[in-house]
């Protein structure tokens, strides 16, 4: 790949940059009819498809390329996550627009044979729709995608994200010199405030108004802080976007830096992502080897440099105050608020602090401008949002709508409905912070206010698909279990309240439950609310709260009538032999580990409820379908 060798001292270097460039990426561009061009393969480098070996694809296939002599005609090359986790290893061929799932190193020859010399598509590698059953070979067309608009993912599979060159090449750093060259740092605010952008970590706090009070604040020194400390279960957003577009995040906070005069900015990462962390650095080095990062940025006499701060996986560190003490070297702990961060933080410094997907976003409000952004979304949620869809959903991936569309369009537009054909139960959004939202809201519009308007909360991100397979009491206790082990143990309400919930749910999933414990868990969820010192206390019962205000017959079936309706509280389950269907066999007798079953050879078993341990051994054991579990 050619590179230009000599730093970028001006915009209309950057510029001119961006044009040498942009031939790059032809081979990703639709082609004219008639039009030849050399073909480029991408292969998903992410996370996700790494650990399947994707690797080991893009190194047989430019094996095989270069055998046939063919790199005049084809590129192999890597991106960052295409976001259809559930698919990967995903494989593109641009300009043809085939899409490729499933892939194993193995396949790499098929492709090559079969689509890169025989221009036949591998048909078994296509997607095939949930639903209509129908194979799919381009992107566009997949129900994934059609209802996706990304501006944070923009890059992720379309970019190599370790080259630099492509960043620009699709116009990367253009905000940034905009900014520098075009507007004062007032204007850049007064463009981020109109835009509406709103943080995306959870908080939902206007951007540009944080920016705003950090640039008014006294300080001879500021800093800007990009919170990449994404710990939520389930949640994948921002390390996606570090791996995918690293360089979107360190120009987001160059632009950040400038407004409020700051130059020096820290990404503060946790060091269990070591692919994300190893993209970062190098973007980091990249951007500072084309005077992108550094002293007179683009010719100006702005300055700017960034640092990587380890975090050692601390949940608690991703509230914004306890994040700061961790990088003074300090034990990663809340401290109550005000002051805030923008006007005193880091050492006592005014200092924003905006979470990964958020800066992401700038970039594209500095070149776009504000009036593009604030057109997508509704009237008070703006653009867009990036959630990771997980759990009983065919389509398991990264999915980036506009705020305002619904979850129903969400879960079984872009995700193809639950597995198996599932009914759907539940959704929970925000993590555990967030709540859980019944089948009656499937219909609400995904936006800030629209979520707290009924129990739950965007969060960063996270969205679980459950069905009725899910004991909803048992998701409230799960979640406890994580913010309880998470915790800090500063203030009194988190550290014992919330002990106390996980406790009182646990007696309840056990079948020792009363209806007093129901009343205590509602007197102290609120009173954890209403006293915690920060975030993570003050959210921590809302999993809690939304179960039982929309599944408050599972918790009377837990505590009155002994048992799990989803069949899932182990403690509470019952194994029945049908004495009709039973022939007698004795299969389940012998593997019954505490020996529990009893009867004759060829006459019904009978289990004693009172020995029985629960292991749901005899059931599986069963070829005749005899065993239930109730």
């Amino acid at each position: 790949m050619t590179s230009i060798k000599t730093q970028i001292r001006s915009y209309q270097a950057l510029l001119d940059a961006n044009a040498r460039l942009r031939p790059l990426l032809d081979g990703r561009l639709p082609v004219e009819e008639g039009e030849t061009r050399r073909r480029t393969v991408l292969i998903c480098s992410g996370t996700g498809c790494q650990a399947s070996r994707s690797e080991a694809i893009a190194e047989n296939l430019r094996q095989l390329v270069a055998e046939a002599d063919m790199e005049e005609q084809v590129e192999v090359s890597i991106s960052g996550c295409f976001g259809f986790c559930e698919q990967g290893p995903v494989v593109e061929v641009f300009p043809d627009d085939v899409f490729y799932v499933k892939v194993t190193p193995e396949d790499a020859e098929e492709i090559f044979e079969e689509h890169l010399r025989g221009n036949r598509p591998v048909t078994r590698l296509l997607y095939e729709e949930p639903v209509l059953k129908e194979k799919v070979a381009t992107q566009h067309e997949m129900s994934f995608y059609k209802k996706q608009h990304r501006v944070a993912l923009r890059n992720c599979g379309l970019i190599n994200p370790e080259k630099i060159e492509e960043y620009i090449a699709h116009d990367g750093y253009q905000g940034l010199g905009r900014a520098l060259t075009e507007l004062e740092p007032d204007a850049v605010i007064e463009e981020m405030m109109a835009s509406g952008l709103r943080g995306r970590g959870g908080g939902g706090f206007p951007t540009g108004l944080k920016w705003q009070f950090a640039q008014k604040a006294d300080g001879d020194e500021k800093f800007v802080i990009c919170n990449a400390d994404e710990g939520d279960p389930g949640a994948f957003m921002d390390r996606a976007i570090m791996e995918g577009d690293a360089h979107s995040v360190i120009e987001g906070m160059a632009i950040a830096a400038y407004a409020i005069d700051a130059h020096q900015g820290y990404i503060y990462i946790r060091a269990e992502y070591p692919l994300a962390v190893r993209r970062l650095r190098m973007a980091i080095e990249q951007a500072r080897e084309w005077g992108l990062l550094g002293e007179g940025i683009m010719g100006t006499d702005f300055d700017f440099d960034v640092d990587i701060k380890f975090g050692a996986g601390a949940f608690v560190c991703g509230e914004e105050t306890a994040l700061m003490r961790s990088i003074e070297g300090e034990r990663g702990e809340p401290r109550s608020k005000p002051p805030y961060p923008a006007q005193s933080g880091l050492w006592g410094k005014p200092t924003i602090i905006n979470n990964v997907e958020t800066l992401a976003n700038v970039p594209q409000i500095l070149i776009h401008g504000a009036d593009w952004y604030s057109a997508m979304g509704t009237e008070d949620s703006k653009g867009t949002k990036v959630f990771a869809l997980a759990g009983q959903v065919n389509n398991v991936g990264l999915v980036e709508v506009p705020m305002g569309t619904t979850l129903r369009e969400i879960i079984f537009d872009i995700g193809g409905g639950l597995k198996g054909g599932a009914t759907f139960k539940a959704a929970q959004t925000g993590g555990p912070s967030g709540g859980c939202i019944p089948a009656q809201f499937l219909d609400t519009s995904i936006d800030y206010e629209s979520l707290e308007e009924i129990g739950s909360m965007m969060g960063s991100g996270g969205l679980i698909v459950m069905s009725e397979k899910d004991c909803m009491v048992n998701i409230a206790k799960f979640y406890l279990d994580f913010t309880v082990d998470e915790s800090c143990g500063r203030c009194l309400p988190c550290r014992v309240g919330n002990k106390r919930l996980y406790e009182i749910l646990t007696k309840i999933t056990e079948g020792k439950g009363t209806e007093e414990d129901l009343q205590k868990l509602q007197e102290l969820s609120d009173t954890i609310m209403n006293t915690s010192l920060c975030g993570l206390g003050q959210t921590a019962p809302n999993p809690v709260l939304s179960t039982m205000k929309y599944f408050w017959d599972e918790y009377v079936a837990h505590v009155v009538e002994k048992r799990c309706p989803a069949g899932v509280c182990q403690s509470l389950l019952r194994y029945e032999i049908d004495p009709e269907a039973c022939i007698g066999c004795t299969a389940c007798a012998r593997v019954c580990p505490v020996n529990c079953i009893s009867g004759s050879v060829k006459q019904p078993h009978v289990i004693e409820q009172d020995e029985c341990i629960k292991c749901g051994s005899c059931m599986t054991k069963c070829k005749f379908g005899a065993i239930s579990k109730t």
